[in-house]
C-alpha cells in the first residue's frame, strides 16, 4: 500500500501519453440550478486531450467568463456566471479542436474535432429545515442498520466484492433501503433527524489494518462524490430516503468529508495536478494533536504543518484546500447535496485536520444559501479552549471560526467519567457541572451536538459497567441538559461492546434488520425486560422534550452539586423543569430551599417518566442513582 501511496505522491507535472481524439467523459457538478443566490459556477470537465480546445456556450442568461487548464490536458474548468434571470433548461458546452492525425507513412494533416455536451439547469424545489436544539438526532451506519434490499449486497464490477455478515470487516449489506422502511421506528422513539454516516461512493479496495482486511463499509472514502454508493441503493433510494423521511416529519443531517478522499477515487487515477494533495518527500501521517493548530501564542509551523497537512492514513489521500480547483469542486457538491437531495444539515467529519480558513469559506457558501443551516464539526478533543476554537466562541483570537457547533466530546467524557467515579471535589457529578460551567467561551452552546457514544467510541452500556441506573441518569441528562442530542443506533436497546480488537464491535448490525436475523429489536416483543425499560425510558422523555419549551429553548441554571446530588433547572416563560440527579447508593431526601430564586412560587410538580406527582416541593425524596425530571407546577 505504501509503494502504492508513494507512486501516487511524487507525481510530477508531467503527463505522459500519445495523442488522443479529444473527448469528454464527465461533468462535475452533474447539473446545477438557476436562482442560486451566487451566481458563480465551475465546471470541472474531465475527458482526454481537452486542453486547446475552443469552448463556447450559447444560452440566454449563462456567459463563459474563462477557461483553465492545469498540468494535465484532459481536464478543463470552465468558469461560469449564471445570471439571475436566467431560466432553467438544458445549455450544451461546445468544444471545437484542431489535431493533428496521421494519413499514410510520412504524411499528417489537420483534422477539426467537435464535441458537444448537455448540461442541465434545474428549478429549486428542495426547502432545507432547521436543525437545531429542538432536535434529538439518530445516528446511523447504514451497513449495519438494516438490509432492505439483499439484491445490492454486492457488485462484481466493484473494487470490494465481498458481503458477509460473519465477517465482522466486511459488508454487511445494509443500505438505505433498510433505513426507509424503519422511519416509523425513528418516530416512535421521540427522534427528529436521521444522522447517517456517509452515502457517498467508497469503491475502495479492502486495505490491512492491524493485520486484518478490512472494508471501507463506515463510508469515510469517497471515490466520486456525485454518486451514492450502489450498494447502498445509489442516488434514487437516497432521495427516496429523504423524501420519505421529511413526509414523516423527520430531518436529514449528512456526513461531509471535505478533508481527505478514497485512494480509489477517479480523479486520483488521472490526477489534475500534482498539488491536487497535500505532497510531502515521504510519506507524512498527521499527528492527530490539535495542540499545534490551537496554541497561537507557542506553536510553531513545522507543527501546524504536519497536522493540518499530514495524511490521516497511507490510504485516504489528503485533499489541498489551498489549491482553488479543489476547494471550488469540494463546495459546489455541498450546494449540490442540498439542493439535489434536500438534506438538512451537515457533521463535518475530521474538522480540525481541515484548512480551516478553506472550511470558513465552505460553511459561508452553505450559509449564504441556506442561512439557518446546522452545521456541526468532529473534534475529538479533551479540554474546552480546543473544543471552542473550531466554532463560533467569544475569545479573542487571531482566526476565527464560523462553525455553529461542535460534537461536544468534552462533555461526552465529562459524562462517562462522572458516571464511572464516586462522588468527590472535581469527580463525579462535578465533572458534567465544570464542563458546562464554561459555556460562556461558545456563542451558541445549545447547538452543540451532545451524545454519550458513537461509532468511534466504546458503546455506552460497556463504558458505565452495563449498569441501567447509570444508563438512566447518562441518557436523562443528555435529553435534557443544554444542546443539540444524539443517539448512536443500538444504544436505545442496550447494545453494548469496547472497542476491542476493533472498530467492529461497536458497529454491530441492529438484531432485525436482517430477514434471518433470530431477534427483532425493533420490536417490543423481541426486547427483553430491560431492553425495553432502557428503550421506553427514552421514548418517554424524547418524546416529552420534543413538546417542552423549557428543555429545547429555555435557559439552563445549575446548582454545585452536593451531597452526592446534582441539581439543575431549565426553564423559560412558559416552563420550568427541574432536573435532580443522584449517585448515592442510598436514598436521600433533598431540601430545596437553596433553589429558591428559581423555585419561587411553584407548590408541586409532575415527574415526567413515571407520571407521578410530587404533592410538596420543600423536600424531595431522592431515590439511590436515580434522576427524576420533575415538570414544576403552581
Amino acid at each position: 500500500m505504501k509503494k502504492t501511496i508513494l507512486s501516487l505522491m511524487l507525481l510530477g507535472g508531467t503527463f505522459l501519453g500519445i495523442a488522443q481524439t479529444p473527448s469528454i467523459q464527465r461533468v462535475n457538478p452533474t447539473n446545477w440550478w438557476v436562482g442560486m443566490k451566487n451566481p458563480s459556477l465551475q465546471l470541472l470537465v474531465y475527458g482526454k486531450n481537452l486542453k486547446g480546445a475552443d469552448v463556447k456556450i450559447n444560452y440566454p442568461g449563462v456567459t463563459l467568463q474563462k477557461v483553465n487548464t492545469v498540468d494535465n490536458p484532459n481536464y478543463l474548468f470552465l468558469d461560469l456566471t449564471i445570471a439571475p434571470e436566467t431560466k432553467a433548461g438544458t445549455l450544451n458546452v461546445e468544444m471545437t479542436k484542431t489535431i493533428q492525425v496521421q494519413k499514410g507513412k510520412k504524411k499528417t494533416v489537420d483534422q477539426i474535432v467537435k464535441l458537444t455536451q448537455p448540461f442541465e439547469l434545474r428549478v429549486r424545489d428542495k426547502k432545507p429545515q432547521t436543525v437545531n436544539s429542538k432536535d434529538f438526532i439518530y445516528l446511523i451506519l447504514p451497513d449495519r442498520f438494516a438490509n432492505g434490499d439483499p439484491s445490492n449486497d454486492k457488485f462484481e464490477d466493484m473494487a470490494d466484492k465481498v458481503s458477509d455478515r460473519k465477517n465482522p470487516f466486511a459488508r454487511h449489506g445494509g443500505d438505505l433501503k433498510g433505513v426507509t422502511q424503519h422511519l416509523d421506528y425513528f418516530k416512535e422513539l421521540g427522534a427528529t433527524t436521521l444522522w447517517l454516516n456517509p452515502v457517498i461512493e467508497n469503491d475502495q479496495p479492502q486495505t490491512n489494518e492491524g493485520g486484518a482486511m478490512r472494508s471501507a463499509y463506515h463510508g469515510y472514502g469517497f471515490t466520486d462524490q456525485y454518486n451514492v454508493d450502489r450498494r447502498l441503493g445509489g442516488n434514487a433510494a437516497y432521495l427516496e430516503m429523504v423524501t420519505e423521511a421529511h413526509k414523516k416529519g423527520l430531518k436529514v443531517i449528512q456526513d461531509a468529508v471535505y478533508n481527505h478522499v478514497g485512494i480509489n477515487h477517479w480523479i486520483l487515477k488521472d490526477i489534475p495536478s500534482k498539488d491536487w494533495l497535500n505532497q510531502w518527500d515521504s510519506y507524512t501521517n498527521t499527528s492527530y494533536r490539535d495542540e499545534p493548530v490551537v496554541d497561537v501564542l507557542h506553536g510553531n509551523k513545522s507543527d501546524f504543518k504536519v497536522q493540518q497537512s499530514g495524511w490521516f492514513v497511507p490510504f485516504l489521500p489528503d485533499l489541498n484546500q489551498n489549491n482553488a480547483f479543489v476547494a471550488n469542486y469540494l463546495i459546489q457538491h455541498a450546494l449540490w447535496t442540498v439542493e439535489y437531495f434536500g438534506i438538512d444539515g451537515w457533521r463535518v467529519d475530521t474538522y480540525q485536520y481541515n484548512d480551516l480558513p478553506f472550511m470558513n469559506r465552505c460553511n459561508a457558501a452553505l450559509f449564504a444559501e441556506y442561512p439557518d443551516m446546522f452545521i456541526t464539526g468532529e473534534n475529538a478533543v479533551q479540554n474546552i479552549y480546543s473544543q471552542a476554537y473550531h466554532v463560533r466562541n467569544n475569545i479573542n483570537l487571531p482566526f476565527k471560526s464560523n462553525l455553529p457547533s461542535p460534537n461536544d466530546f468534552v462533555l461526552q467524557t465529562a459524562i462517562n467519567d462522572a458516571l464511572n467515579q464516586n462522588f468527590d471535589w472535581g469527580k463525579g457529578f462535578n465533572r458534567i457541572y465544570q464542563v458546562l460551567s464554561m459555556d460562556a467561551l461558545y456563542q451558541n452552546p445549545d447547538l452543540n451536538m451532545t451524545f454519550v457514544d458513537n461509532h468511534d467510541q466504546d458503546r455506552y452500556f460497556s463504558v458505565i459497567g452495563e449498569d441501567l441506573n447509570k444508563y438512566k441518569l447518562g441518557l436523562g441528562f443528555l435529553l435534557t441538559t443544554r444542546g443539540t442530542p444524539h443517539l448512536y443506533y443500538g444504544t436505545e436497546v442496550l447494545m453494548k461492546n469496547f472497542k476491542n480488537p476493533s472498530d467492529a464491535e461497536v458497529r454491530q448490525d441492529f438484531p432485525g434488520g436482517w430477514t434471518d436475523d433470530t431477534v427483532n429489536k425493533f420490536t417490543a416483543n423481541g426486547r427483553t425486560e430491560k431492553e425495553n425499560e432502557a428503550f421506553n425510558f427514552v421514548k418517554t422523555l424524547a418524546n416529552f422534550r420534543k413538546n417542552s419549551s423549557a428543555l429545547t429553548t429555555g435557559k439552563l441554571m445549575q446548582f454545585l452539586p452536593q451531597d452526592g446530588m446534582y441539581v439543575y433547572f431549565r426553564y423559560d416563560a412558559q416552563q420550568t423543569v427541574m432536573i435532580v440527579m443522584s449517585q448515592n447508593k442510598d436514598d436521600k431526601e433533598l431540601t430545596t430551599e437553596r433553589f429558591v430564586e428559581i423555585m419561587g412560587g411553584f407548590t408541586f410538580g409532575k415527574e415526567v417518566v413515571s407520571g407521578n406527582t410530587i404533592s410538596s416541593l420543600q423536600k424531595i425524596k431522592v431515590p439511590a442513582m436515580s434522576i427524576q425530571v420533575i415538570e414544576l407546577k403552581k
